[in-house]
């Protein structure tokens, strides 16, 4: 099928491009025939070219000189989306790196498909920012502009749970009342859909700033960052008395768009001066050590990999923060996960009962929930979902295509 429209689901943690073909769904291997590219970059500090993807965290964890990014779409809205800053070599702001992206994106497509693609149909969560509609608004022309820049004519978008409604058409039963939950790596989203014959109408839709990507911030905040001192004590440069070690460095420490921003001469100092105060120097010790070998993303991705082997439920699983200092970890029992994503799940529950609100259904009424999304993997999820639709069969998507999908569905339309 001749198309020149791109389907693309832009995500916090990953990306997928797609189109129509014939009776089904073309997902193009943007790298190394994954249908799914991590959406990271990794800008060499010599100034060669730009990478996405895997071959990114490959440049990081093979320890080249560099600067990586990750969860670019946190900041569409925000007034660090525009922020000059020097990436390899040259003054760049976020924006240029997701227009960088979705050039590399689109450029990459044309050459598997051998088609030109002047338009795009994007993906794009209910809301980007939880109440505050200006800043929503903002979010979606910052990303409009980085597709324009990027070379594309004409740029629509579709909310990403309506795609995934879209691709779950078929699955379970033909004439029923769905939910789909798709939680990403930053925004949680929610459409209730009805399923009749062959289309889907979808009843209500509506979404929450919150997802893995914060899941891994609350996780660091209470098992990772007490290590590197969080929790602790300074002592006064003058006086008697002791002052609690400000929390906001290990804030932005635990946030993934916010780490490339840290190693800077200014915050070392402020490191080194808190290490010298600090009451347990061997734990501040390692937060100096964090920032001047600009291992911040190493412990972010171990962060995640203990959130996901206790979410498996594995016996002794940990943060394994050796890189550090050796044998150093971070305990996080499955009870610790639960425990540091309680008020996450809360916000989910609610989210998913306004949901089922707009659409004036009840929850007896929900045949089938359709988890979406790579966070929807996450036990509690699926515990909240069944105690929310006691009568609905739960189902698993592609969870990491579902939305692309239904995105080049809907562009044969």
């Amino acid at each position: 099928m001749q198309t020149n429209t791109l389907a693309i689901d832009f995500g916090t943690s990953n990306s997928a491009a797609a189109i129509p073909y014939e009776h089904g769904i073309y997902r193009i291997p943007i790298e190394r025939g994954a249908e799914t590219v991590p959406t990271a970059v990794f800008f060499p500090m010599d100034g060669g070219p730009m990478r996405i993807g895997a071959s990114a965290a490959d440049a990081l964890i093979s320890g080249e000189d560099g600067r990586y990014m990750r969860a670019l779409k946190s900041v569409l809205g925000l007034p660090l989306l525009h922020e000059k800053r020097v990436l390899g070599g040259k003054r760049r702001t976020i924006a240029d790196v997701i227009t960088a992206f979705l050039l590399e994106m689109k450029q990459r497509s044309e050459a598997a498909t051998g088609l030109r693609f002047r338009n795009a149909l994007s993906g794009r969560p209910v809301h980007f920012h939880t109440a505050d509609p200006e800043r929503d608004a903002q979010a979606e022309s910052d990303l409009r502009a980085c597709y324009m820049a990027a070379g594309f004519e004409q740029v629509a978008f579709l909310a990403e749970p309506e795609a995934a409604a879209i691709a779950s058409h078929g699955m379970g039963a033909v004439e029923q009342t769905g939910l789909i939950v798709d939680i990403g790596g930053g925004t949680s989203d929610f459409s209730v859909f009805r399923s009749s014959g062959d289309s889907v109408e979808v009843l209500a839709s509506h979404g929450i700033r919150l997802g893995g990507t914060d899941f891994d911030h609350a996780l660091s905040m209470d098992h990772a960052m007490p290590q590197l001192g969080l929790g602790g004590q300074l002592r006064r440069e003058m006086g008697a008395g002791l002052l609690p070690v400000p929390r906001a460095p290990y804030v932005d420490l635990a946030t993934w768009a916010k780490i490339p921003f840290l190693y800077t001469s200014e915050t070392r100092r402020a490191a080194m001066d808190m290490a010298r105060l600090a009451v347990d120097r061997t734990r501040m010790g390692r937060f100096v050590t964090v920032l001047e070998l600009e291992l911040g993303h190493e412990l972010a991705f171990a962060v995640e990999r203990g959130k996901i082997s206790a979410n498996h439920g594995a016996i002794n699983s940990s943060i394994d923060m050796g890189f550090i200092e050796p044998d150093l970890t971070g305990p996080l029992t499955s009870g610790d996960l639960d425990a540091s994503l309680e008020d996450n799940r809360s916000l989910l529950h609610t989210a998913a009962e306004d949901t089922l609100e707009k659409a004036g259904s009840t929850r007896n009424e929900i045949g089938r929930v359709i988890l979406v999304g790579g966070s929807s993997l996450m036990r509690f999820v699926s515990d909240e979902v069944h105690a929310l639709c006691p009568n609905a069969e739960i189902l698993r998507s592609e969870a990491f295509t579902a939305v692309v999908d239904g995105l080049a569905m809907a562009t044969r339309h």
